[in-house]
């Protein structure tokens, strides 16, 4: 078996990684592009990951706002959550900026902060592990992540560190 080449992701230096809001890669398919972002929430390696039951709050919050964003929703392929548990990726078709999004993930985050209701899908008919929830936890991930990276555009926290 010949040596497996490192993924992409893997080559990023994550000791220097902040919370920020980063393309990841860009895909072609066919004639279409499809962006991938890293919305990365917490610190790799410096502070501690997101509890389970925060991530699967977000990922349910998340993914129901951006399929219901008006603008953006016919472009959402994929929004779900890193198994470091330090961030989300948002998979979206066209070729994409960083600036190009970051209205709409801070309304994505804004929505989740501020979101006080049944978690959408949180029941058993609808969801594998429905049980598995923390609102209050997703509640001071997103506010955290609104004060450190969606306060204003700061290019460390927009593109990957070298």
């Amino acid at each position: 078996m010949k040596e497996l080449q490192k993924i992409t992701s893997f080559t990023i230096d994550h000791l220097k990684l902040l919370p920020g809001l980063y393309v990841s890669r860009r895909d072609k398919i066919g004639a279409e592009t499809v962006t991938t972002f890293d919305l990365r929430v917490t610190r790799p390696n410096a502070e501690p990951v997101m509890d389970n039951p925060a991530v699967h709050t977000l990922e349910h919050l998340g993914a129901t706002f951006l399929r219901n964003q008006e603008q953006w929703k016919e472009r959402v392929i994929y929004f779900g959550p890193m198994g470091c548990r330090t961030g989300f990726y948002l998979l979206l078709a066209g070729d994409l900026n960083s600036e190009d999004i970051f209205d709409l993930v801070r309304e994505m985050f804004v929505f989740i902060a501020g979101f006080n209701g049944p978690v959408p899908g949180a029941s058993a008919k609808d969801c594998g592990n429905y049980l598995d929830m923390n609102l209050p936890m997703a509640r001071f991930y997103a506010r955290k992540y609104l004060d450190e990276v969606l306060c204003e555009k700061q290019a460390e926290r927009l593109v990957y560190p070298e």
